[in-house]
C-alpha cells in the first residue's frame, strides 16, 4: 500500500522546470519587508538588495550558464541562511510600534518576515535535496 503525503509531491517539485521556478521565485522572500524599510532614513534595504544579488548571480550561474560547479548552490545557502539570521535578529526590533503611549504589535512586519523566513528556510532545505542538483545536472549532460 503507498503511503500518502509529502512523498507525493517531491517528484513533481524535482522536475526542471520546477527547479528552474522556484530559483528563481526565492528571490520573492529576500526583499520581503514593509515599504518604510526601503525609505532613505532606513539603514535596512541594502541586506535585502545584497542577498537578492547574490541570488540572482547563482541562478544566472545555474540556469543561464548551467554549470556544474557547487559554488551556487553555497551562494544561495549563504543568501537564505543569512536573511533567516538576519530576519530573526531585527524581529525584536521592529515587533511593536509606538502608538497613542502604548506599544501595539507590528503585524504586517511580523507577517511579511514569517513569510520570508519560512520561504528561506524551504529554500535551504530543498536545494540540498540530491534529486534537484541532479535535476539541473541531467540537463547539461543531455545537451
Amino acid at each position: 500500500m503507498k503511503s500518502s503525503g509529502g512523498a507525493g509531491l517531491r517528484p513533481v517539485i524535482t522536475t526542471r522546470g520546477a527547479i528552474i521556478t522556484l530559483l528563481i521565485l526565492q528571490v520573492i522572500a529576500l526583499p520581503l519587508f514593509p515599504p518604510a524599510s526601503f525609505l532613505s532614513n532606513s539603514q535596512e534595504w541594502w541586506l535585502p538588495v545584497m542577498l537578492m544579488f547574490m541570488v540572482v548571480i547563482a541562478d544566472i550561474e545555474l540556469i543561464v550558464r548551467r554549470s556544474d560547479q557547487p559554488w551556487p548552490w553555497y551562494l544561495i545557502s549563504f543568501a537564505n541562511g543569512f536573511n533567516i539570521l538576519s530576519r530573526l535578529m531585527m524581529v525584536w526590533a521592529h515587533a511593536t510600534l509606538a502608538s497613542q503611549g502604548s506599544n501595539a504589535p507590528n503585524y504586517p512586519y511580523l507577517i511579511l518576515t514569517l513569510i520570508s523566513l519560512l520561504i528561506s528556510l524551504f529554500m535551504l532545505i530543498y536545494t540540498e535535496w540530491p534529486e534537484v542538483r541532479m535535476g539541473l545536472l541531467k540537463a547539461l549532460k543531455k545537451s
